[in-house]
């Protein structure tokens, strides 16, 4: 390696509630020569940080703001909501925000919803994070309407959630900026859509040319050898066939009566 040559490496952001484990796995198997590194950022700052080339690509929640960001929409999440376990609500396997009308609904600063109107009363004040959110709900402050993967990442062992069917929802969606060079992003790509390492989309290795050329010179010699095989069968078949009938003839002979003198 020359000093100019640098080591290909991919950065990848992630928001709370997203687990990358399962394609970082992959991209592992598929690219082992090119290092990945996780790169976690808060919701709301996720587009800068794909703006600002701290990061190649990232999973993000919608909508992407501008239009100097590629996203494409990888699945929606349910949206919950999380209560103490000794809750009323709790008594429901789902509800819906006409349920919340008379609880006091906490609303932090990086909600991820985009609620038009926040169901239910609002709080005194608006929690600076989700995980403030989620200690004033065990405070018994008031309750919090959050994606599912968000509640799992806050687990705690005095809250449980119910889904909240007529509530927004949060989509997430793999992005990347616009102008940047996108062939690795195009390998991440195949990833999180299940394409196969000999997907039409995908790139696989190229074999050195000497390989391929070895491998038809392998298939030449083996059709050579079985049409001589085949020849050789023939050839034999035609033999035995031409011993039988001189062998059948022979007998009839030896069958036939002897004259008398």
């Amino acid at each position: 390696m020359t000093g100019s040559e640098v080591t290909p490496s991919f950065r990848l952001a992630y928001v709370p509630g997203v687990i990358p484990g399962k394609w970082v796995r992959i991209w592992q198997e598929r690219l082992p020569d090119v290092p990945l590194t996780l790169v976690p950022v808060p919701a709301a700052d996720a587009h800068a940080t794909l703006r600002a080339r701290e990061a190649e690509a990232g999973f993000v929640r919608l909508p992407v703001d501008g239009d100097d960001l590629h996203a494409i929409p990888l699945y929606t999440e349910t949206t919950v909501v999380v209560v103490p376990k000794d809750h009323l609500i709790t008594a429901a396997e789902e509800v819906t925000t006409a349920d919340l009308a008379d609880e006091t609904v906490l609303h932090p600063l990086d909600d991820t919803l985009g609620w038009e109107t926040l169901p239910g009363e609002a709080a005194f004040t608006r929690p600076e994070t989700t995980a403030d959110a989620i200690e004033l709900v065990a405070a018994g402050i008031g309750l919090l309407a959050v994606p599912q993967s968000l509640a799992r990442l806050h687990h705690r062992r005095d809250l449980t959630y119910r889904p909240l069917t007529d509530a927004p929802v949060s989509r997430v969606a793999l992005s990347w900026p616009k102008d940047d060079p996108a062939e690795l992003v195009e390998d991440l790509i195949g990833i999180v859509r299940g394409r196969t390492v000999n997907s039409t989309r995908g790139r696989p290795a190229a074999r050195p040319a000497e390989d391929r050329t070895g491998e038809k010179r392998r298939t030449a010699a083996k059709g050579q050898n079985g049409s001589a095989r085949k020849s050789g069968g023939t050839g034999r078949g035609a033999a035995k066939g031409r011993t039988a009938r001189s062998g059948g003839a022979k007998s009839t002979h030896r069958g036939a009566p002897r004259r008398k003198p």
